[in-house]
């Protein structure tokens, strides 16, 4: 054994297991003591840590506050042993009635703001309790709960509160853990109490039955719930779900017929000003062009104006659009992980939460009933030694006079214990008088009356459920919704009608010329350029002209590709026309083998003639092309070496099809079928080669073709009508040499 090697304990392991075993503790402490809280009080360690620390300093509701710091102080330095800006920031919060929607701290000062200011420095703060802390904190000096030792053994701290009201779901919780996360938005404690009341007087009582009470959550900066029943109610059933709330707001009417739309509520947990600055974001951007301005008019309320550019802006439009794109409509999610038990965590629903509740109220006011048994055991104990003496009182008082140890005289002769001889020997001479006496015999009846109602109880479930009916019943008394603090801030409503949302709603209507070069840049013109203004326009070199066409900036822009995918995109959404734009690959997930063949305004109204160059094809209704995501969408069936090559209005009653044999048929558009998506049907038959150009018209009109500068038109077609996937004859004398109409 070499020197080094006597000196240290090595040990030889593999280091993915002692980072194994690391991680699952460093785990193990975040689920337990950080992150998730317990169902039986709904609070996380630090919480209930400030809320023991201020019962400590007896900052009750009737006495006066004192400052945070001292509160900060003796958390971190008796129970918590973490930063003091952390714990700071975790006591502002239980005491901002925009983020608990029953507040746990009454602070005197600046504890920050819905705008999402920060709280003033600790030291300028104080703090004390509200009564629903102190409704957690009942019985903690009755053995209610047990106490452990505090991180350096110098104290005790409480493993749980008695929490004589519900506030795992009245105030919610949200965390982070390893692997896990909860999250319970608060809900209305009259509505809890009405849910209790039905799983105390019968604990198998359904959910759907308790969801009659509960109707959903109740949020402290109010807003309007907007989700399906059905969707609510498989939340609760599950323990996991999300829910879609939106501001509230009216319309106030102005002067001339104009109108301003004021918010009044916002969604939980949204800072203000971060949502005015997305609106004014929007209306900088022109994203929502129908409205002019947002002002913030609130004071210790919540008032936000939004003034819409006219007056013929429908307002439900107006805030649809708001509601799509700005934070006026969130949506938060429900998932009732919790401890249970204090060790345990696990995904509960609405019902094993309540019965959680009931179960530890029922351990509690057990402990409570024993704690106070034994407290009258030792009264009672007390008041036999009393009455001993009074009984005796001459020679008790001799014996106290003459003895030198009376106490121990005093167990001998009367047969007493210590602790009553002791009571004896403290009695001052003013309780010898007859009337304490009799105080003293009412008093010890009126104790055994009481410990025979608390064995009954302790024996008995049923009273048991009786007592915890009657304090459910005061905590709706005193926080329900008949209170000022415990009337229903959010609104339950249905699911909102889809309100169509014109796209002249979202951008503001300008003209604009689009540009596509052969080499795929494209870019956007202001206004609707001429054919002079076209002429002067620039190109990359080697590159030219393909596609140019004017439109609005409302308008959406389709593409139609090689591999029969049709691509959408917003007019306003073009890069602008400096330069020489910007590839449209950036814009779709067009594959490299692909290109695009032809880019064109949206019509709704419109039927398209798309064909790939096997000759195959179809008639699609434009309105169904429309792409949702960059890849595009899938319409024209292609495979193997076949590409799509034609992209073509409707516009007649006939189609003319031409082949690079050079044979032209022209037959009813009639016989072309409509689809929605595949490969179509045969629309002119070849021998060799395949498909050139496709043009549809009128046969009255005839059909016309480009030579030169001019256009040529043919009404007389009799040679070439026949039927679709026929051979075609030769086309008319000066029908142009590449096929193209």
């Amino acid at each position: 054994m070499t020197e080094n090697s006597a000196a240290f304990d090595i040990i030889d392991r593999d280091l993915s297991d002692v980072m194994g075993e690391k991680y699952i503790s460093y785990a193990l402490s975040t689920i337990m003591s950080r992150s998730l809280p317990d169902v039986r009080d709904g609070l996380k360690p630090v919480h209930r840590r400030i809320l023991y620390a201020m019962y400590q300093l007896r900052l009750n509701p009737d006495t006066s506050p004192k400052k945070c710091a001292r509160v900060v102080g003796d958390v971190i330095g008796k129970f918590h042993p973490h930063g003091d800006q952390a714990v700071y920031d975790s006591l502002a919060r239980l005491a901002q009635d925009f983020s608990v929607r029953y507040p746990l701290v009454d602070g005197q000062g600046n504890f920050g703001n819905i705008d999402g200011d920060n709280p003033a420095a600790m030291r300028y703060t104080e703090a004390r309790m509200t009564d629903v802390a102190l409704s957690l904190l009942s019985g903690i000096s009755e053995d209610a709960v047990d106490l452990r030792e505090t991180y350096d053994g110098d104290t005790v701290e409480p493993v749980v509160l008695p929490a004589n009201f519900p506030n795992i779901l009245a105030n919610g919780a949200y965390g982070i853990a390893v692997g896990m996360a909860t999250s319970i938005p608060p809900h209305n404690v009259g509505e809890i109490c009405d849910a209790l009341d039905l799983l105390i007087d019968k604990k198998t009582t359904p959910i759907e039955d308790l969801l009659e009470h509960i109707q959903g959550p109740d949020l402290p900066t109010g807003g309007t719930l907007v989700e399906d029943k059905s969707v609510i109610m498989e939340a609760y059933k599950t323990g996991r779900g999300s829910f879609r709330v939106r501001s509230k707001w009216h319309k106030e009417d102005l002067k001339q017929g104009m109108y301003q739309i004021v918010v009044t509520e916002i969604p939980y947990q949204v800072q203000k000003s971060k949502l005015i600055e997305k609106i004014a974001e929007l209306i900088i951007s022109k994203k929502i062009a129908f409205l002019d301005d947002v002002i913030d008019e609130s004071a210790e309320d919540v008032r936000v104006v939004l003034v819409p550019k006219n007056r013929n802006v429908e307002p439900e439009v107006l805030m649809e659009a708001l509601f799509r794109y700005s934070d006026l409509e969130g949506r938060f999610s429900l998932n009732m992980n919790v401890l249970d038990g204090g060790v345990t965590p696990r995904v509960m629903n609405v019902k094993e939460v309540l019965l959680a509740f009931i179960d530890h109220r029922q351990e509690v006011l057990i402990r409570k009933s024993e704690y106070r048994l034994r407290k009258i055991a030792e009264r009672l104990d007390v008041l036999v030694g009393y009455l001993t003496a009074y009984l005796n009182i001459d020679e008790v008082i001799q014996i106290i006079r003459e003895e030198d140890d009376p106490k121990k005289v005093l167990m001998e002769r009367f047969q007493i214990n210590e602790a009553q001889s002791d009571a004896i020997l403290n009695m001052k001479l003013r309780n010898l008088r007859k009337l304490e006496e009799i105080e003293i015999r009412r008093e010890h009846d009126e104790l055994l009356e009481e410990r025979t109602s608390l064995d009954k109880l302790i024996a008995s479930d049923t009273r048991q459920m009786t007592v915890i009916r009657k304090e459910t019943k005061e905590i709706k008394e005193k926080f329900g919704q008949e209170t000022e603090l415990g009337k229903r801030r959010t609104v339950i409503a249905s699911a909102p009608k889809l309100i169509e949302v014109p796209t002249e709603a979202m951008v503001e209507k300008e003209p604009i010329t689009v540009v596509c070069s052969e080499k795929g840049w494209v870019r956007s013109m202001k206004g609707h350029l001429d054919e002079a203004k076209l002429l002067d326009l620039k190109y990359k070199d080697s590159d030219r002209e393909k596609f140019v066409f004017h439109a609005e900036t409302t308008d959406k822009i389709l593409a139609f590709s090689t591999d029969g995918r049709f691509f959408t995109i917003g007019a306003d959404k073009l890069p602008a026309g400096r330069g020489f734009g910007e590839p449209i690959r950036l814009m779709f997930e067009i594959p490299n083998d692909a290109d695009i063949i032809s880019l064109m305004k949206h019509d709704p109204e419109r039927k398209l003639l798309i064909a790939a160059d096997d000759c195959r094809g179809f008639v699609v209704n434009e309105k169904d092309v429309i792409a949702q995501t960059k890849n595009g969408k899938q319409v024209l069936n292609v495979k193997g070496d076949v590409e799509a090559l034609i992209c073509t209005e409707v516009i007649g009653d006939h189609v003319a099809v031409i082949g690079e044999n050079r044979k032209l048929l022209v037959f009813p558009v009639a016989e072309i079928p409509e689809m929605g998506r595949g490969r179509g049907v045969i629309l002119q038959k070849y021998k060799d080669g395949g498909l050139s150009d496709v043009k549809s018209f009128n046969l009255e009109e005839g059909l016309s073709w480009k030579m030169g500068e001019r256009n040529r038109n043919q009404t007389d077609l009799l040679a070439w009508l026949g039927k679709r996937a026929a051979a075609g004859k030769l086309p008319p004398n000066g029908f142009p040499r590449n096929n193209k109409f």
